[in-house]
């Protein structure tokens, strides 16, 4: 049934919302001021008119907007689109008692996003190849997107027929896409069994392509180039499916922050380290001690440091810090820590680090929620929150990185 609403707010997801006597109601693509005509669905309503448009409105980058699931707010004016995001990192750490100065938001580029999950299904004998729509299964087919690397964009009929080449199942599956020096680095999850000749025909058309690699739930098809990323100097060939920050912009602009705090520390615990990126910058100066739970990744940053040249020492240890945390005494053989966990944020963790004596430490979330959880239990154990700083690196969407840098006073002994 549609109505008129008013649109009070945006809410943390980049829904319009609307009061109303039977309680919120949540408008996708409406702002903040507008007047709109929507299909109400109980709490959700599908907008269908904006009467009264807000002056912050603007035409979207991308023609699938509002079709695709991909993007929340390209309509919403840039600094407005800015200062939201900030807000929500504001507004996580007003919810645990942290009052702190936040640096102004690390804007996001445009064509800029490297790594990019796909899903494709095939229906009716064709093959759809794109993004998801919000909230559905349904899977929209797209012809461009305007947050991610231009030789990604260029490739979409490639991967699209490749897609096709590789599908063995009714389902929906996944193709994660990530460029690296050496070519696309190709990742497909669930796509059904292949038999021998699909996988001879697939890998003829990966070589064909010039992709650097295809593999198909973990196993490599094919490999023509290994694929490469450079953390700082150091060359490291990430495993298939690895975590990489989605631009590469945004991962320097954190580790400059985590690197400018940690330079007087000596010997540095860089704790869910991945394939390095924070470690392998840190090892510039410091001994660096990495801590990860995938092996893989782990494995990758040890070759990595391995033939590189000019670092100071890099040792590797396979830990779940979920399960089994560093103890304060482990930390307290370090004069810094940074620590960049999943979204899950690292409670356990924080916990340990808030007893131990590590003078400096930074912490890197993609979830403000969790990272003010961990930041309150840090400044309960008498860190001194220094800056926070937001970094937008999943544009127009409702995720925001921040990194926050921490101090606590050396026990004299």
């Amino acid at each position: 049934m549609n109505a008129r609403f008013t649109i009070e707010k945006l809410g943390s997801q980049g829904d319009g919302i609307a009061e109303t006597e039977q309680g919120d109601v949540f408008i996708p693509f409406a702002l903040p001021g507008e007047t709109v005509n929507a299909a109400r669905q109980r709490d959700r309503a599908t907008l269908m008119a904006v009467i009264e448009p807000s002056p912050l409105r603007v035409a979207p980058a991308c023609r699938h907007f509002t079709e695709c699931g991909g993007c929340a707010v390209q309509h919403l004016e840039a600094q407005a689109y800015l200062q939201w995001k900030r807000g929500k990192v504001e507004y996580a750490l007003k919810m645990k008692g942290i009052t702190a100065e936040i640096a102004p938001i690390v804007p996001c580029e445009p064509h800029s996003r490297r790594r990019v999950v796909f899903t494709a299904r095939k229906a009716a004998g064709e093959m759809l190849f794109g993004f998801v729509r919000a909230l559905s299964s349904e899977v929209i087919s797209i012809t461009e997107c305007s947050i991610t690397l231009p030789e990604i964009v260029a490739a979409l009929d490639p991967l699209k027929a490749l897609a096709g080449l590789i599908c063995a199942t009714t389902k929906s599956f996944h193709m994660t896409v990530t460029a690296t020096t050496a070519g696309l680095d190709i990742a497909a999850q669930d796509s059904g069994t292949l038999g021998e000749h699909q996988r001879r025909i697939a890998a003829n058309f990966v070589i064909a392509q010039k992709f650097a690699r295809l593999t198909i739930d973990g196993e490599i098809i094919v490999e023509p180039r290994k694929p490469v990323v450079t953390f700082g100097t150091v060359a490291v060939a990430v495993p298939s499916g690895a975590f990489l920050q989605a631009t590469q912009a945004a991962e320097q602009a954190m580790a400059a922050m985590v690197g400018q705090h940690l330079a007087r520390a000596r010997k540095v615990a860089d704790l869910f380290a991945g394939c390095g990126s924070f470690a392998l910058r840190l090892a510039a100066k410091s001994e660096v001690h990495a801590v990860e739970g995938d092996a893989a990744a782990l494995a990758a940053l040890d070759h990595g440091f391995r033939f590189a040249t000019g670092l100071k020492r890099v040792t590797t240890e396979r830990r779940d810090l979920f399960r089994r945390p560093l103890t304060f005494k482990e930390l307290n053989t370090f004069d810094g820590v940074v620590f960049d966990p999943p979204r899950a944020g690292a409670e356990d963790q924080s916990k340990q680090l808030a007893r131990s004596d590590v003078p400096f430490v930074a912490a890197v979330s993609c979830n403000p929620v969790t990272l003010a959880r961990d930041l309150a239990i840090l400044i309960d154990g008498g860190y001194r929150l220094k800056s926070i700083t937001p970094v937008d690196q999943f544009l127009w969407s409702a995720h925001v990185e921040a990194v926050a840098l921490l101090e606590k006073p050396k026990k004299r002994r």
